[in-house]
């Protein structure tokens, strides 16, 4: 089979890609004990540094508790605070802090995005971690409640990029959430969340939905058809996740608003997927291919049992393993997911653009071509046996045998080429 390559013809840019340091992720790998400072900056390097590891670009971490933390907790809890006077941080200060500024040490143009599962109870009519509709007299404290966040994280060093409303609204019961419509949503991110933002003169961006693509229509239509919210500066665009509908709707949204930039923000790794790699090629080729600017997995880190989860997944994935309190207390492994992930962020540097290459369903592929001049192509054999595969890129060609079920990032520099295979 042949792939053709046109580089004349290019798509969007690419962000970065990665995952989250949950509370469990960031504990597990610092303040947990299980990692020797050697094994921890090991690991570090081999997330993030883009020489000596896979270059992970992209972290969105939780605004307090999600469910994979060890407990419920957000910056503000206890009684009512409309004045946010008891807002604090020193939560992350223990693990997520110190490990993110190793992380934008280790990669600096790494982006980071902050998303609340919960908004501080005493803000919801339930007074509760789980569910609960935020009370409208509340608004403008909980639009407060992300300017302190991301300046109080720019004070440690940490530039938010990007900002959500909430993950995953009105999911789900059994762990940190909270309620919200579509029509709330709207409201709040135009009357409140955007306006608080520019007044307090930063350029974090809020992203609308969070959420899975057969959501658009009841929770972000009504963000994204209000022209003022499109067009305010500190817009970002939509922010999907993987888990239900069909990855066209970013293609559907993006010929609807095609200036807005659209994201892909979750899609855990898990043992319900049947097999990994696979998932995580298609995934990876999918979103990109719908416009997608970040490819985002889900935790960064878990341990051996799925552990420590508060409610919802205990059956989720990361990028590594930690292993506590079995024969292997204390060592690390590297998933699946870890080199799928390497494959786009090792090859791919952030600025990158995607550029045209004719996908077929065989051999699976995205072409991307960096801002130094050097290009990759993603490839993936989804058939049961070796494909051989022509790739013609203006005027150079090769030939490659893929074999069965085998990725492979081919990459181009100053008219030499090179590949490399997972």
């Amino acid at each position: 089979m042949t792939i053709n390559v046109n580089e004349n013809t290019t798509y969007q840019p690419f962000e970065g890609a990665g995952a989250s340091f949950t509370d469990s992720a960031a504990w597990l790998m610092n303040s947990s004990g299980l990692l020797s400072a050697a094994t921890r900056n090991d690991v570090m390097t081999k997330l993030f540094s883009p020489t000596q590891g896979i270059g992970v670009s992209f972290l969105r971490n939780p605004m307090g508790a999600s469910d994979l933390a060890r407990f419920s907790y957000t910056y503000d809890d206890g009684a009512a605070d409309p004045s946010l006077s008891r807002f604090s941080i020193a939560h992350d200060m223990a693990d997520v802090v110190p490990l993110t500024k190793q992380a934008l040490q280790l990669n600096p143009g790494t982006k980071v995005m902050g998303s609340p599962w919960s908004v501080p109870p005493w803000m919801k009519d339930n007074n509760d971690y789980k569910l609960g509709w935020v009370q409208s007299q509340y608004y403008p404290a909980l639009a407060q409640y992300f300017v302190k966040y991301v300046q109080a994280m720019g004070q440690q060093g940490i530039p938010i990029n990007y900002v959500t409303i909430n993950n995953e609204p009105t999911c789900c019961a059994t762990y940190p959430s909270t309620m919200w419509n579509g029509s709330g949503l709207a409201f709040f991110a135009k009357n409140n969340l955007l306006p608080a933002l520019q007044n307090a003169g930063l350029s974090t961006k809020v992203l609308a939905l969070d959420w899975n693509w057969d959501q658009y229509q009841s929770f972000a239509a009504p963000t994204m058809d209000d022209a003022a919210i499109r067009n305010h500066p500190n817009f970002g665009g939509m922010a999907w996740h993987g888990y239900g509908g069909n990855v066209s709707q970013q293609t559907t949204v993006h010929n609807q608003y095609p200036g807005v930039p659209a994201y892909d923000t979750e899609h855990s790794g898990g043992t319900w997927i049947v097999n990994q790699q696979n998932e995580d090629m298609l995934n990876m080729i999918d979103y990109t291919r719908n416009w997608g600017r970040a490819w985002v997995k889900w935790s960064l880190a878990i341990d051996q049992a799925h552990n420590p989860h508060n409610g919802g997944c205990d059956v989720c994935t990361g990028l590594i393993t930690v292993h506590n309190g079995d024969g292997r207390n204390g060592q690390v492994d590297y998933t699946v997911e870890y080199y799928t992930m390497g494959h786009l962020t090792k090859f791919v540097r952030q600025g990158a653009v995607r550029i045209d290459s004719n996908d077929n369903g065989s051999v699976r592929n995205v072409a991307w071509k960096n801002p130094d001049g050097s290009k990759a192509l993603i490839a993936y054999n989804t058939t049961g046996s070796t494909q051989s595969v022509r790739v013609n890129w203006g005027g150079q060609s090769f030939t490659y045998s893929l074999p069965t079920k085998t990725s492979a990032t081919f990459t181009v520099v100053r008219q030499a080429s090179d590949v490399g295979t997972g």
